[in-house]
């Protein structure tokens, strides 16, 4: 096992309203990741700023102190005394709006300077006369006052003047009398109310003004929307232009947009969705016409941006359990104008100690592969997707040679749901504690794949869920007819705006019937341990093992992984977390041998996604010959 020694800081901020000129704690720590020296200022005014919001909670008096530019640019000092007086002034507006998106609409701002509240006339002679003594003192002191929640919420026609009938409900606007009454709930409503009639056939549909009327008396906030929906209108001409090496007859069969239908914002959405989602188109831009002629159509214009067809790339990745692996790729993303790709992978890897099932094996291990994907093989939302692999795969618990191939056609039944099918085949040579086994399989997966999630390598919301069933049979003394079934669900919830706090957790479940364990391939079987499902123990560890303790793998396993991704500055983040996980021999788990390992995290967030560093030690039903942690270095996050 390498050994590595890492030293990680961790690190804690608490809630401070009160700041100065000198750095924080969490201000060294950024500054150990390099902070950019902005350009000395002429005449430069340093301050003292210090909030006080009266009787509120940790949430509004971060919400606040954040919108406060004198609190956020403090450590940029203001040209001259007026400048220092105009960033104070301006606080106002920044706090006014701070207090409005919370639903604080009779709050009290007093903001003063050397003792002078800012909007007097001495103001601008007592910071001159402050800054001989050193940085000017600056008060804010901020009172929010009652909460307001919404009270009559009203769609109007703009030229009448008066309700419109068909209108979206108030949950539909986000918008709920009883509920308090946030700004930036109006500014959300706006929007929804043009797509609403967008949606049904108003193009041009917009919102003139509104009056947003706070009744300070009964603490209420009363809405009116004056909306202007215009004539119906249906979809005119489509047009596609910007292709070069895609046939236009490929866009053109993947537009959701239909000439004489009812206009739709979301058909708009749709085609963009459904174009994207292919690599050799890297932007759409859908332009509507400005007005509809004198039937009510509206034309639209696509605009289709291309990829470069051919890309190239490598990669690594290490830990001390699983081993080290680089690998590289190549690639073409239109082969034959329809958008059809091909891949070629190389992989090199380098187990380390030699696998305990084959002491005396060589720790390389390789896999070459190539993937060919062709849309539309059936429909515009059929994709068939053929790979074949030559590959060496060594573990602790066996080592495969094999030559594999899969065959699948996937069906996007939505922009958030998969299903395909299809044959998997592989032959194989496979040693083990046992001995060594040639291998012929052939199997029919069938799997499901929801994903909502906003990002693939570092989601911050939705979830993301697959579920496989694969019957596979194999000629020789093994048998044949077990069917093997796995599945996998993640979860993620951003706490704050900014998806600077992100809760993340994982659960993955399998097993396998119809046969016992050792008539099961050992390459078929369930593991547990390693970076890929419980970090700390060693890879495939947590797994059933033989009499003479030589790890066989299982017929079932259960895994779970919750993490807390915290980013400290825009590039900088860590991630405590926390693994469990078994393999059980039996088809039905076993949780009574699950292992438990805790760690902590550092991610570098790049345009890519993030580079992890992860360190984890094992806590809980830990074998004698464990390894006392485990490093993983790889690119995404952990899941």
């Amino acid at each position: 096992m390498v050994a590595l020694t890492l030293v990680l800081v961790a690190v804690g901020s608490g809630a401070a309203l009160a700041a100065d000129d000198s750095p924080s704690f969490m201000d060294r720590v950024r500054g150990l990741f390099g902070q950019t020296k902005s350009e000395p200022v002429v005449d430069a005014t340093p301050y003292k700023v210090t909030i006080d919001v009266v009787d509120a909670s940790r949430s509004l008096r971060r919400s606040i102190t954040g919108a406060s530019g004198l609190q956020s640019l403090r450590r940029s000092p203001p040209s001259g005394s007026a400048g220092l007086l105009r960033r104070a002034r301006s606080d106002f507006d920044l706090l006014t709006a701070a207090l409005y998106s919370e639903g604080y609409y009779a709050g009290q701002i007093a903001i003063t300077v050397a003792g002078v509240p800012v909007e007097s006339d001495g103001a601008l002679a007592a910071i001159e006369a402050a800054r001989a003594a050193g940085p000017v003192p600056v008060t804010v002191t901020v009172t929010p006052g009652p909460i307001f929640t919404f009270g009559t919420v009203q769609l109007l026609d703009a030229d009448k003047e008066k309700p419109i009938a068909d209108v979206p409900t108030l949950r539909e606007l986000g918008i709920i009398p009883g509920r308090t009454a946030q700004s930036t709930a109006i500014l959300a409503a706006e929007s929804r109310i043009t797509s609403f009639y967008r949606d049904r056939g108003y193009a041009f549909a917009k919102i003139v003004d509104k009056d947003v009327v706070a009744d300070h008396a009964r603490r209420i906030v009363d809405v009116s929307f004056f909306v202007a929906t215009g004539r119906p209108t249906t979809f005119g001409a489509v047009t596609v232009a910007g292709t070069d090496r895609l046939k236009k007859s490929f866009v053109e069969d993947r537009v959701r947009i239909i000439p004489g239908e009812m206009f739709s914002q979301k058909r708009l959405a749709d085609t963009r969705r459904s174009l994207l989602k292919y690599d050799a188109i890297s932007g759409v831009r859908i332009v509507e016409g400005d007005k509809p002629d004198a039937a009510g159509r509206v034309p639209v214009d696509i605009e289709i941006t291309e990829r470069k067809p051919r890309f190239v790339g490598f990669g690594a990745k290490y830990s001390t359990s699983d081993g080290a692996s680089i690998n590289a790729f190549w690639g073409h993303r239109n082969l034959f104008g329809g958008a059809e790709s091909l891949r070629l992978d190389g992989q090199v890897s380098w187990y380390g100690d030699a696998p305990t099932s084959v002491p005396d094996a060589n720790p390389l291990g390789y896999r070459f592969s190539a993937t060919f994907t062709k849309p539309g093989i059936l429909t515009t939302a059929d994709d068939l997707v053929m790979q074949a692999a030559v590959l060496r795969e060594v573990t602790d618990a066996y080592i495969r040679e094999a030559v594999t191939f899969q065959g699948t056609i996937r069906r996007t039944i939505s922009d958030q749901l998969q299903v395909e099918g299809g044959i998997d085949l592989e032959t194989s040579m496979v040693q083990d504690s046992y001995g060594t086994n040639d291998y012929n399989i052939v199997g029919v997966p069938l799997s499901v794949t929801y994903d909502n999630t906003d990002n693939q390598l570092d989601p911050s919301s939705g979830i993301r869920a697959t579920a496989t069933v694969e019957p596979f049979a194999y000629l020789g003394d093994a048998g044949a007819g077990p069917a093997m079934v796995k599945g996998q669900i993640a979860a993620y919830h951003a706490l704050d705006e900014d998806k600077r706090y992100i809760l993340a957790g994982r659960i993955a479940a399998g097993s396998i019937f119809g046969t016992e364990l050792l008539y099961v391939p050992p390459q078929r079987r369930f593991y547990v341990g390693g970076g890929g499902t419980l970090r700390g123990f060693d890879y495939q560890s947590q797994s059933p093992r033989n009499e003479r303790g030589d790890i066989i793998g299982g017929l079932s396993y259960v895994a779970a992984s919750a993490e807390a991704r915290i980013k400290i500055t825009d590039t900088i983040g860590v991630v405590p977390f926390v693994d469990v996980g078994a393999a059980s021999a039996e088809s039905s788990p076993d949780f009574s041998d699950l292992g438990v390992g805790v760690g902590l995290g550092l991610r570098y967030y790049t345009a890519v996604g993030p580079v992890r560093l992860d360190v984890a030690v094992p806590v809980a039903n830990k074998g004698e010959d464990q390894a006392g942690y485990g490093v993983y270095l790889s690119l995404g996050q952990a899941f």
